[in-house]
């Protein structure tokens, strides 16, 4: 070695080369394999083998788009006749709310959507409508943790990361669990969304930012020589494994030695799984990359897509901040977000079904929780976790399928309910996983997505076909 670097401490090194190690070319060096390549093998024959799910932070308004009760009309402005509610913001707790806007069935199966949803409409013999789920929070960051980690506390892992642990990854040059970060910023409860938790750090999600540099720092610096490179990158390499080699308890570490590995991979993959340019005119415009209020979606969409398409196992879309919750102006808002959504959520299952993809991959689409049949304040509505819709379509899932009943008003589930570990039972069942018997050593017990001797979580077999 260098004597220049013999007497340098692996700190000391990672300290001067921190502004670059996503360029690391470990994997074209030593011709190492990944870790997250190391799949355990699932429990039984999988329909799916990829997830989309199209995150919607914020409270989604489940009886102003998907769940029509004309009870809301006849009672609008009245006092609420219902019985007692639970109140989030109780001071600010008006008279019932009527839904703003109309609701019409579409497809075979007859679904009632919102006419805000006529896309989501237009895929309704292929999606499944959810209307009875319920969730054990009313607080946006516990609801989170719960519709992601299947728990209301902090630092447990993701749906994402279980699913990667349970089966791996597909393509060795791509990151396997993929974050389509909004351009304008982090949502609530920024990276815990995708965090691996306990788990392995390596199989926590990537986020790919919009724009000219997707993955930062993952180009090698023009000013660098290709020499210089080689001779940096392996000598970090030694100091990395002989510090893992000493303290094989940290994956952290661990899982940084395998992202420099696939850094290296991605340089080409990237790119590639990110250029539009060779998509044609007409599955842009499905998309409505061709206009301003949806482009920006749309193109998220569109990549989502084209990295399943390339053996990305889990792909997350996030809003900024949480748009959907609609505390004032929520007949203002809902139109707004409708917008902006409807026609790239409905084009990505239109188009994995024309690839022959649907069948394989899961699109999901869900908020953390409902609202409250009546107002707060003028013309918002209030946090609701008694009763909230979802949708997913793919992958194994009964299509053209509503499940579920609320109650009169939408305040409360009350046929065939699904509470979130169910749910997350379901969808790991549609991958090959039993949630049983995915479980993970932790504080001295086998730790799951579900804890389904603590949660009572239940496959829910009238959800797939």
């Amino acid at each position: 070695m260098n004597s220049a670097f013999s007497s340098l401490t692996r700190r000391a090194f990672l300290g001067r080369s921190v502004g670059s190690l996503g360029a690391l070319a470990l994997a074209d060096l030593l011709g190492q394999p990944a870790a997250a390549d190391s799949s355990l093998p699932g429990h039984h024959r999988p329909r799916a083998k990829a997830v989309i799910s199209l995150f919607q932070h914020g409270g989604p308004s489940q009886m102003d788009l998907f769940d029509c009760k004309p009870a809301l009309t006849k009672w609008n402005g009245k006092p609420y006749p219902g019985g007692s509610l639970e109140v989030h913001f109780d001071k600010q707790a008006g008279n019932v709310l009527g839904a703003p806007y109309a609701f019409r069935p579409h497809g075979q199966c007859g679904m009632e959507l919102s006419e805000l949803l006529p896309h989501t409409g237009s895929i309704a013999d292929d999606i499944t409508l959810v209307r009875s789920m319920s969730t054990g929070s009313v607080d946006h960051e516990s609801a989170l943790r719960i519709i992601h980690t299947g728990k209301f506390l902090a630092g447990l892992p993701s749906l994402g990361s279980w699913v990667l642990y349970g089966l791996g990854a597909e393509n060795r040059n791509l990151p396997a669990y993929v974050v389509l970060a909004d351009p304008g910023g982090l949502p609530v409860d920024g990276e815990r969304n995708w965090s691996s938790g306990f788990l392995p750090a390596v199989y926590q999600g990537t986020p790919f930012r919009s724009g000219a540099a997707p993955v930062l720092n993952l180009q090698t610096p023009a000013h660098l020589p290709p020499a210089g490179r080689t001779n940096q990158l392996a000598l970090l390499d030694e100091l990395n494994r002989r510090h893992a080699a000493r303290f094989p308890e940290n994956t952290e570490l661990s899982a940084r030695i395998a992202n420099f590995e696939t850094a290296a991979r991605m340089q080409s993959a990237v790119p590639e799984a990110l250029d539009l340019s060779s998509e044609s005119a007409a599955t842009k415009k499905l998309y409505g990359l061709d206009n301003p209020v949806t482009e920006e979606y749309a193109r998220r969409c569109l990549l989502a897509r084209r990295l399943v398409e390339r053996g990305v196992r889990f792909v997350q879309l996030f809003l900024n901040g949480q748009p959907w919750d609609t505390h004032d102006k929520n007949a203002e808002r809902l139109k707004g977000l409708c917008a902006r959504t409807d026609q790239p959520s409905a084009a990505l299952v239109r188009d994995l079904k024309a690839r022959g993809l649907l069948d394989s991959t899961v699109v999901l689409w869900t908020g953390e929780f409902g609202r409250l049949p009546v107002s707060q304040g003028k013309d918002g509505r209030d946090h609701n976790r008694h009763a909230f819709s979802l949708w997913v379509a793919g992958g194994g899932f009964r299509a053209g399928h509503v499940h579920g009943a609320t109650d009169e008003f939408g305040y409360k589930s009350v046929e065939q309910v699904v509470n979130v570990p169910d749910f997350h039972a379901t969808l790991l069942h549609t991958m090959g996983l039993d949630h049983r018997r995915l479980t993970f050593p932790h504080e001295g017990r086998s730790a799951s997505l579900t804890d389904a001797e603590v949660t009572d979580a239940r496959l829910v077999p009238a959800l797939l076909a």
